[in-house]
């Protein structure tokens, strides 16, 4: 028995291939690389049309690795069915962020931090960095710059909410983010990439509670990256940062109402910190919580949102230029 199924298999091996399938797998169904790229790589590395070759003589460990070398796949497998049909399936890596160099250099890099070409196919729609260090070779401390620009990156990408508000985001010299609003003459400092969620939530809340009823040019800069505070520079004054009993009393109440009577666009995680939320001139009037009036209580007053304000801070920093999506 075993010397008939050797036989048989020797005799599979010896017939033709008689069609191959390729399929393209991502996140979405826009790809950076289609069935024509993965057909001219699989001809060019099996010498000719794969369709009529035996089957013995197609080396698919080869063309795997082949696939693979290509710098927009992170998986390929392939494989004959009881028919000879080729099956070809490719996984695509998916861009995470855009990132601008401080040489004028860009490029995406995936969930990996494997840096990617741009395309001319497809423009993704992902964060955008400005001021990344330009080096041919990357220390372990520029690592680390990566890791954190993707995972602020993925945070925001996954927020409908911040992934519509935030319109780049800027690297300083000491390495920290700063991020530029689409909606709002104002400034983020969001510090290093350390507690994305916790930031973000302080920051919501500063949205919601203060933003929301003095106007969102009211201040110029929004400062949330110390532990338990968000640090407001009201317009046309100095900076006053405000510690006070009340005030704590009044933040606390008020993430009690967030958390239990506002549903946010991404829920907020429970905070086990006590932000202090502080700037110039703010009282604790400025932190009442307004009653829902929508369907949506969590949505910020449109009669609140100025229109778009071309003199942003910080205009002189470099500002990213993204090429229209294909259509």
């Amino acid at each position: 028995m075993l010397s008939l199924l050797i036989a048989a298999i020797g005799k599979k091996r010896r017939e033709d291939c008689t069609d191959y399938t390729i399929a393209i797998k991502g996140p979405s169904n826009n790809f950076f690389i289609d069935a024509t790229d993965i057909r001219k790589l699989l001809i060019s590395g099996a010498g000719s049309e794969l369709k009529g070759q035996k089957m013995a003589d197609i080396n698919l460990k080869k063309l795997e690795q082949l696939l693979r070398n290509n710098v927009w796949i992170r998986k390929a497998e392939m494989w004959f069915d009881n028919r000879n049909v080729l099956h070809v399936e490719v996984y695509e890596r998916e861009p995470i962020a855009r990132i601008f160099t401080t040489a004028g250099n860009t490029f995406y890099i995936d969930s990996t931090e494997k840096k990617l070409p741009l395309s001319d196919k497809l423009s993704a729609m992902v964060p955008v960095f400005t001021g990344f260090i330009d080096k041919k070779v990357y220390s372990a401390k520029d690592s680390l710059l990566f890791t954190d620009a993707k995972n602020l990156a993925t945070y925001i990408k996954n927020d409908p909410f911040w992934m519509s508000q935030v319109a780049q985001i800027d690297i300083t010299a000491e390495r920290n983010f700063e991020l530029s609003p689409v909606v709002g003459n104002h400034l983020i400092k969001l510090g290093n990439g350390k507690d994305i969620e916790k930031k973000f939530s302080r920051l919501m809340i500063f949205y919601k509670q203060v933003l929301a009823q003095k106007g969102f040019d009211a201040y110029t800069t929004i400062d949330v990256q110390y532990a338990g505070q968000v640090v407001g520079t009201r317009r046309g004054t100095e900076k006053n940062k405000v510690d006070t009993v009340m005030l704590k009393r009044r933040v606390n109440e008020m993430l009690k109402r967030v958390q239990t009577q506002y549903d946010s666009i991404v829920a907020l995680k429970p905070i086990t910190e006590k932000p202090i939320i502080s700037g110039s001139q703010v009282s604790t009037n400025d932190l009442r919580a307004t009653s829902p009036q929508s369907t949506n209580p969590n949505a910020l007053k449109a009669e609140s949102l100025p229109s778009k304000n071309q003199n942003k801070p910080n205009e002189n920093k470099p500002r990213a230029v993204m090429p229209k999506k294909s259509q």
